[in-house]
């Protein structure tokens, strides 16, 4: 008769259940995560100018006494003022204000508004009253 060698058996057992068991098969590699598309820049229209009510009103020809005016225009997103004088045509760069519009002239910060002949403060536009005003003695009417 054949005699088991339990104490074997048992110890075969036992390390089988001590052993780590094999490492799951590996899993599919997870897909690349989706690439957002590239950003793609449109090209936006220029800005509109700064626009008041004010300003808005004054572009424009305006006449004085003397074959003087000035002209108001919008330029990009800014304004330009044109005074022509007895010396001729000048041009200067100008923005809108709430009040009108503004530009430097000879170092001195003006601002063109709407106003009567009477405010000119000049003679010759007294009974106008679609005017603008730009200094003291200085304004321009329509017709």
């Amino acid at each position: 008769m054949k005699t088991l060698n339990l104490a074997g058996f048992a110890s075969a057992l036992t390390l089988a259940a001590c052993s780590p068991s094999p490492a799951p098969a590996p899993a599919d590699p997870a897909p690349a995560p989706a690439t957002a598309p590239a950003q793609v820049e449109l090209p936006t229209a220029p800005p509109a100018p700064t626009v008041t009510p004010a300003a808005h009103d004054l572009v424009g020809r305006w006449t004085g006494p003397e074959g003087t005016s000035l002209v108001v225009t919008v330029v990009g997103t800014a304004y330009q003022v044109t005074v022509t004088n007895l010396d001729g045509p000048r041009d200067f760069p100008a923005m809108a204000d709430p009040m009108g519009v503004r530009f430097t002239r000879d170092g001195q910060d003006l601002l063109i508004r709407k106003g009567t002949g009477a405010e000119t403060g000049m003679k010759w536009l007294a009974d106008k009253s679609d005017c603008v005003v730009v200094d003291a003695h200085e304004g321009y009417c329509r017709d």
